[in-house]
């Protein structure tokens, strides 16, 4: 199977659709089951609550959320995670994600509700482990 160069096709102006693998920004993202658009962006047009495609120093493409900017550097975490990864440089973001498809709905990231939720799991981050013991305990109950 040949290998996608993202970041070349970022590079060309190209929108890069792709399903996401892994839990780090569940329940928003469903390993397998949602597909992400992700476009270049410029730094400046980048905020707290954006999702991000960006490079780790160990060399692995991850997509998260921008938790802050201080300084120019970028702080970043996802939906399931409570550790804030930074500082990271701006030459390490490769993209920002500006909609998803989920349940064949394209949701663009500006849309309002999915801003909502946005601003609502990072204000949460702090509670996420509890939140999330709560959610297992009742999806548990349910299927007994």
């Amino acid at each position: 199977m040949e290998q996608i160069d993202i970041e070349k096709l970022l590079q060309e102006g190209k929108i890069v659709q792709t399903k996401l693998r892994g839990y780090s920004m569940y329940p928003l993202f469903v390993p397998g089951r949602e597909d992400v658009r992700i476009e270049s962006c410029r730094q400046d047009s980048l905020h707290r609550g954006d999702v991000v495609l960006y490079r780790r120093t160990g060399g692995r493409l991850v997509l998260h959320r921008i938790h802050h900017i201080k300084n120019g550097k970028y702080y970043m975490v996802g939906d399931n995670q409570t550790e804030i990864e930074g500082p990271l440089e701006p030459e390490q973001i490769k993209g920002k994600m500006t909609a998803f498809i989920k349940n064949g709905k394209i949701i663009p990231e500006d849309n309002v509700y999915y801003r909502m939720y946005a601003a609502t799991w990072l204000f949460f981050r702090p509670c996420r482990p509890v939140i999330g013991k709560i959610v297992h305990f009742f999806k548990s109950r349910k299927k007994k």
